[in-house]
């Protein structure tokens, strides 16, 4: 899988691939992770990006023309529509979940626009796919948002975790994962519940299962 990132901003993603998961991943081949500077696509000898908005406001939002450039050298031209992505992280997107990085796991190459300043130019509606937005907060960019994909998606790629590890995790059926232990078996007084220490594998998946359901219940 392709991941192509445009943002203003590479100097935040020193680091946060080079380890872990990820960091395997790209290593296996699994995953490659571009990153693609919105300012080579800039005007004039500055580089512009940006510009005042019409009608007045604070701030300056992300031209239009400048992105939808960026957008078309970043599509893979070997691709049809229907195996890429195009992303833009926005406060008035969808909220981003679990089933949404399984969605996104299995597209050929995904494109992820990090927005910035006071927002972008409405007509770049017409060349994306979709707005997400990680929640119902404000951030200075979506340099964060997008490491947070990148991350839920790569591990959902077949071949990156050993198989069935996604399988009861949290949200992987709308339900928290159930509480889990290790040793010692016995810490300042709380054990860990007998049954599973009792060997009865179809015992202990009943009690998994009835314990996602409280948590999730107790929680969400």
């Amino acid at each position: 899988m392709k991941i192509s990132i445009l943002t203003l901003f590479l100097q935040m993603f020193q680091g946060p691939f080079d380890y872990s998961i990820v960091k395997r991943a790209i290593d296996k081949k699994q995953v490659e992770i571009n990153f693609i500077d919105i300012r080579d696509f800039g005007e004039g000898k500055h580089r512009i990006v940006d510009d005042k908005p019409y009608g007045g406001g604070i701030g300056m939002i992300l031209k239009v023309d400048v992105l939808e450039k960026a957008i078309s050298q970043t599509l893979d031209k070997t691709l049809n529509k229907n195996e890429q992505k195009v992303i833009l992280l926005s406060a008035s997107g969808k909220t981003y979940t679990q089933e949404k990085a399984r969605e996104y796991s299995k597209y050929k190459h995904l494109i992820i626009i990090c927005g910035h300043y006071e927002g972008v130019d409405e007509r770049i509606l017409e060349y994306i796919d979709e707005e997400i937005s990680i929640g119902d907060f404000v951030l200075t960019g979506g340099e964060i948002p997008a490491m947070l994909i990148v991350d839920s998606v790569t591990r959902l790629i077949p071949g990156v975790l050993k198989e069935g590890a996604t399988h009861s995790e949290s949200f992987s059926e709308n339900l928290l994962e159930y509480p889990q232990y290790t040793r010692p078996n016995e810490f300042k007084g709380v054990k860990v519940p007998d049954i599973l220490l009792s060997g009865n594998h179809e015992k202990i998946a009943e009690w998994k299962k009835e314990e996602s359901i409280k948590k999730t219940k107790k929680k969400k």
